[in-house]
């Protein structure tokens, strides 16, 4: 088994335009002549590798503890990609995700790989193509960028796609992962009335 760190480290993270940065403050110093190490951390729940709850852009939305798990770990689907996601490029990667796991729908088998998609590249989701991923009621959709749709305009695209109980996996890294099926596990913080959380996102290719 071959597992892949797909998380950005914290403090040398990328971050939203906007959004505060990591940052570390040393509480206790063994060098200073403290007892121990001590570190206290102060960070955005949307820096780096995180996920968002429904309730990032839906006021009634789910908070980050009532979130299923489910929807976090299982088998998924890497699928490069490079400038806008279109309706049918969304249709492609879901079918390349059912083809490869052998599943002829979604609906078959619960732990399909189509249930969640990471999108490797310089790719931005379009409307059309989170409508797509809506329709058929995937659990995750994950990119390396730090925002699913356009950085400018990602209202549209986040209530589409969380108004529909999809999460997003953002910030992830891809570059060393070649597309196909593997286990995801991106089981973020328990942070409770939060609209996103930091996770350890990690890739496990089962071969």
């Amino acid at each position: 088994m071959k597992i892949y760190d797909i998380s950005q480290e914290v403090f040398s993270c990328a971050v939203f335009p906007g959004d505060p940065a990591p940052q570390r403050e040393i509480m206790n110093d063994m060098n200073k002549g403290d007892l121990y190490n001590l570190t206290a951390i102060h960070m955005c729940a949307h820096n780096g590798t995180h996920v968002d709850a429904p309730y990032h852009f839906i006021n009634d939305g789910k908070t980050m503890e009532k979130v299923s798990l489910e929807k976090f770990v299982g088998p998924c689907y890497v699928a490069e990609h490079q400038g806008v996601v279109t309706a049918e490029d969304a249709e492609e990667m879901l079918q390349k995700a059912r083809n490869a796991y052998g599943q002829k729908t979604i609906a078959e088998v619960s732990a399909d790989a189509s249930k969640r998609i990471l999108i490797k590249g310089n790719a931005e989701v379009s409307l059309e193509a989170a409508e797509v991923f809506a329709k058929e009621k995937i659990f995750l959709v994950g990119n390396e960028s730090q925002t699913v749709g356009p950085e400018n305009a990602p209202m549209a695209v986040h209530k589409v796609l969380l108004g529909a109980d999809v999460v997003l996996l953002e910030g992830i890294r891809l570059k060393e992962v070649p597309e196909g099926v593997y286990l995801l596990n991106a089981a973020p913080l328990n942070l409770a009335g939060a609209d996103g959380a930091p996770c350890r996102a990690i890739l496990m290719d089962m071969k």
